[in-house]
């Protein structure tokens, strides 16, 4: 579990397989727990939504609301919480500032998410993303997601995180990546029985400190989904005073 102070917070990564878990069933409420077992003030989700038709939420809005989540605004479908599959939920401590929807270059329908958000008052930008299964188009993505990272009007903090579906502990591939922000390794979580692979991975910007991280596995998590979470505690940079350059 990631205890936070009143510096740092923690922030979850977690593909929750549409909430499908290893017995085949789907358990949106086994979700929820897992989440609340990380004691996150955010989760970035990847494989939130249902892939075909409207593209509902695999985790009901009352549900979420129930579990005292906001969800950041960047759905299309009427009855879902992400884009591409990838959501963010944030606590009650956190403020919404705004989401915005990253496109993506793909061949598969991929995408990424963007949320502006405040804690405790401090800005932080946090970017989720689901990359490309083949890995034929990462390379593009990954250059993607620094450009939009670098892209947006207002310099915050920054963090992006998901699945990036590469199974190597440093692959080549993520170098772009890696030039700009801290990579933090939390460790294999893939298959969630038997994690070998690292496929859920963190980078910050060199303003965010990196407190800790691990990966969250829990026997409830080892059954929910095909993913374990990963999570790391962040410290914000101390706030500006009056007259600072």
């Amino acid at each position: 579990m990631i205890a936070a102070s009143p510096e740092t917070f923690g922030v979850v990564s977690y593909n929750i397989r549409k909430a499908i878990g290893a017995d085949r069933r789907h358990n949106p409420e086994r979700i929820m727990r897992v989440l609340a077992e990380t004691g996150a003030d955010i989760a970035v989700l990847q494989e939130a939504d249902r892939r075909l038709g409207e593209r509902h939420s695999a985790l009901p809005a009352a549900l979420v609301a129930e579990a005292g989540w906001q969800v950041v605004p960047v759905s299309t479908a009427r009855n879902g919480i992400g884009w591409h599959g990838n959501a963010i939920l944030v606590s009650p401590r956190v403020d919404i500032v705004r989401g915005e929807r990253l496109k993506l270059p793909m061949l598969e329908p991929r995408g990424a998410v963007l949320a502006d958000l405040a804690i405790d008052g401090h800005p932080l930008r946090v970017i989720g993303a689901h990359l490309d299964l083949s890995g034929l188009w990462r390379p593009r993505q990954l250059k993607a997601l620094v450009s939009h990272a670098h892209g947006q009007d207002e310099d915050r903090p920054t963090l992006i995180t998901g699945d990036f579906n590469e199974w190597r502990r440093e692959p080549s591939g993520l170098l772009h990546l890696v030039r700009h922000f801290e990579h933090i390794r939390p460790g294999p979580s893939f298959p969630a029985r038997w994690p070998v692979a690292h496929l859920d991975r963190m980078f910050v910007s060199a303003d965010l400190a990196v407190e800790d991280a691990a990966v969250h596995s829990s026997r409830l998590a080892a059954l929910a989904s095909d993913h374990l979470p990963v999570w790391a505690r962040l410290k914000l940079p101390a706030p500006r005073e009056p007259g600072d350059a």
